[in-house]
């Protein structure tokens, strides 16, 4: 699998850290090449200069023949990606069970691999080849103070790696029921998702799901004997089919405008939550195995401060005081409704088919204007249409559905197609009920939306806008956390972008930014279609593409939230298109 490079014994590793043991740390760098231990290849790709650097880079290359692995496992890209996660999660587990403990003075030592959460993402630390495995892992060399500690390495690769590929890596040693359920259970999951369209729905949430969490910073699911397992109410139960499950019956969301209503603490942001986030195939046992979403549903929220640059936002905000106009808006410090008004629009341009909101984080003066404030406020004075009067617009003329957890405004209720409400976490269909209480109870107010929303933006960027170096650097990107990026002297807040759930998509973006930015210098299209073939290249060919040689730390996004990263970067400057027009 690997041409170009020398090709050396296991046992000549183990001689080169023991004549290099006790020297300069910079000794290490001899190391650089691939070693043929019995049956797997190491290959040690970049050596750190110093023990209290970013990690050293590896990879290990497993033959087909020696893995095992039966080709059924991985026959098309679901597949695939399932057991390269399912392995990443193993090797991890491996590490863990054969770290031992280094002497006092080491540091460094620690071997770690990118491995993901409740979610199953592709990523880059394991590919299945054509030759075979390849799993990519970092390891911080270690050093007594700046000398090499060449025995306590010799141990970390030439004892505990082989036992560690022979643990997680070959078919006949791993856990092959896990696997296969895993597998199944992805499979499921894509295979649901791909159903939602053609029944004329926008989500599906399976009898028994289990979907609050731990806590707010444990995305691992409640235990069972605190949780309750979900019911679907009979009026919207449907059955789904899925290829080793079977029969899924479950609630099925249809199109349109959806409410989850209730009171407090009663589990409506946690169904929204579990909807935001089935986006994404999650591992079995997470409790949302079987609750799937469209795949461009997005999160949208209010977002003080963040910076807009023009957007036309005048569907739902008119022209502002002062004369300033809203076609081609524009801030360095947008307001909770111009910052909600633009995430709608900026989602609508690349390809949004559902929008998914919390009362919690939105601006209630962007939401709803309700009789009082209207008849005290004279429409002229107030540019915001309120979402109330245009989410009805939005999928009948766009096919765009709306869902809402909303507990504080009942003029939602003419206008919804299904009220869901959350009683003790528990489901029940009042679409009936809340129609009955909207003729019974007139809210009295003005549709203030008359008019269609027109067209949908479409943008292109400045390239020149786009600029990731720093200094000497022309790309200087970093990702210091998942919600929080640093492109070139620029950072990137990310921390509204609820869907962005892995810090390996957020360098991922990084890398697609500065793809952009390259894109558009040869004159290629407008935003959302760069977006559409960038990520069918990286379906297509992987995400080594990225950054030309063989890295461990990247995952997939979706191409929302690469749009969203982009459209934060301040200073970022777009032109408007001739935007996508009404179907008739």
């Amino acid at each position: 699998m690997e041409s170009g490079m020398p090709i050396r014994r296991g046992a000549a590793l183990r001689a080169a850290l023991a004549k290099i043991e006790g020297r300069g740390y910079k000794a290490y760098k001899a190391l650089q090449g691939a070693y043929d231990f019995d049956g797997f290849r190491l290959i040690i790709d970049h050596v750190q200069a110093d023990p209290y650097a970013s990690p050293s880079h590896l990879r290990v290359q497993v033959p087909t023949a020696v893995a095992g692995i039966p080709r059924d496992l991985y026959r098309d890209r679901v597949r695939r990606i399932a057991l390269q996660d399912f392995l990443i999660r193993t090797f991890a587990a491996a590490l863990v069970a054969q770290a031992g403990r280094p002497k006092r003075r080491i540091i460094g030592g620690t071997v770690s691999i990118d491995c993901g959460g409740q979610e199953v993402l592709e990523r880059s630390a394991l590919r299945v080849l054509r030759g075979g495995l390849e799993v990519r892992f970092v390891l911080g060399l270690p050093g007594e103070g700046r000398a090499v500690a060449g025995d306590e390495a010799a141990r970390i690769l030439c004892d505990e790696l082989p036992r560690i590929v022979q643990t997680s890596l070959i078919y006949e040693r791993i856990n092959r029921t896990a696997l296969k359920r895993f597998i199944e259970v992805v499979e499921d999951q894509c295979y649901l998702r791909r159903q939602l369209a053609d029944r004329g729905l926008v989500a599906f949430v399976a009898n028994g799901a289990v979907l609050p969490r731990r806590s707010g910073v444990d995305d691992t699911p409640m235990p069972r004997e605190r949780a309750i397992p979900f019911q679907s109410p009979p009026t919207l139960e449907v059955s789904l089919e899925a290829p080793n499950a079977g029969p899924v019956q479950g609630m099925g969301v249809p199109a349109g405008v959806t409410l989850i209503v209730g009171g407090g603490f009663h589990g409506k942001s946690t169904l929204l939550c579990a909807l935001e986030r089935s986006v994404y195939d999650h591992v079995p046992g997470d409790g949302r195995e079987l609750v799937v979403t469209l795949p461009g549903a997005v999160k949208i929220r209010a977002e003080d401060g963040r910076y807009v640059n023009n957007v036309d936002i005048s569907d739902f905000i008119g022209e502002l005081p002062g004369g300033i106009e809203t076609r081609h808006f524009s801030s360095a410090n947008s307001s909770g409704s111009t910052s909600q008004a633009a995430n709608i629009v900026e989602a609508l341009e690349v390809g949004a088919t559902c929008l998914l909101m919390d009362e919690d984080t939105c601006a209630s003066n962007f939401m709803i204007r309700d009789e009082r404030m209207q008849a005290l406020v004279a429409k002229d004075k107030e540019p915001i249409i309120p979402f109330v009067d245009r989410v009805w617009g939005l999928h009948r003329s766009w096919d765009v559905s709306t869902i809402l957890a909303m507990g504080g405004s009942g003029d939602y209720f003419e206008v919804a197609d299904t009220v869901i409400m959350m009683d003790a976490y528990r489901a029940l269909d009042r679409t009936a009920d809340a129609r009955d209480v909207a003729r019974r109870i007139h809210s009295g107010r003005q549709d203030e939306g008359k008019a269609p929303i027109r067209q949908i933006m479409r943008r292109v960027p400045y390239p020149e806008s786009i600029d990731p170096s720093k200094g000497r650097r022309e790309v200087r990107i970093a990702a210091h956390a998942r919600d929080r990026m640093l492109f070139g002297q620029t950072e990137i807040d990310l921390s509204a972008v609820s869907q962005l759930v892995d810090i390996s998509q957020t360098r991922t973006i990084g890398e697609l930014l500065v793809l952009i930015k390259k894109r558009l210098a040869a004159g290629e299209g407008c935003l959302a279609a760069l977006l559409t073939e960038m990520c069918h290249e990286l379906e297509v060919e992987g995400l080594d593409v990225l950054i030309g040689r063989p890295v461990g730390y990247l995952a997939v996004p979706r191409p929302h939230e690469v749009a969203a990263a982009l459209n934060r970067l301040r200073g970022i400057k777009f032109k408007q298109l001739e935007g996508r027009k009404r179907p008739t």
